[in-house]
């Protein structure tokens, strides 16, 4: 059974954090290092520049009761009327099984219902099986990219117009 709900710092914390070490195979990629407990607790913080991150959405994917994915969703990046994916990270357990491409169409709901024209995102040059899926799902490449300066990703913004 597929649940989808917002995630609670108080409540959830341990949840996510348990998820990460579940998960840890994405930290090592994109941070070069496993992820530290405040990995989780900054989960319910972070955001894009300019956003309010008690505006965002942070939601679980819960399959049979048990956490299989996050989601970080924020409102007004790069521009007002704009959606920002920050995270969408699964389960290893549940990976190429058709639930992110189900995930992603929530999370495309979810922006439109806020009154987002388009769904941004960054993906790592050295994640190609992300990419690929990203660019599966309707994205395209915007031009812009950068380099992570903490951990040398060269990154590439991606686009979908919703």
């Amino acid at each position: 059974m597929i649940g989808l709900r917002t995630l609670d710092p108080v409540h959830d914390l341990q949840r996510v954090a348990e998820f990460y070490d579940e998960a840890g195979d994405y930290w090592l990629l994109a941070d070069r290092r496993p992820h530290d407990a405040q990995k989780a607790r900054d989960f319910f913080t972070d955001a894009p520049p300019g956003c309010d991150p008690a505006a965002s959405q942070r939601l679980g994917l819960f399959l049979s009761g048990r956490l299989s994915g996050v989601v970080e969703l924020s409102f007004g990046f790069p521009a007002p009327g704009d959606a920002y994916l920050g995270l969408m990270l699964l389960s290893p357990r549940i990976r190429s099984g058709g639930t992110g491409r189900l995930f992603l169409r929530e999370i495309e709901a979810r922006a439109r219902v806020a009154g987002s024209r388009n769904l941004y995102l960054a993906v790592l040059d050295e994640n190609p099986r992300g990419r690929a899926f990203w660019l599966r799902e309707g994205f395209t490449p915007t031009g812009l990219s950068g380099t992570n300066p903490d951990t040398g990703h060269r990154l590439e913004r991606l686009l979908k117009p919703l």
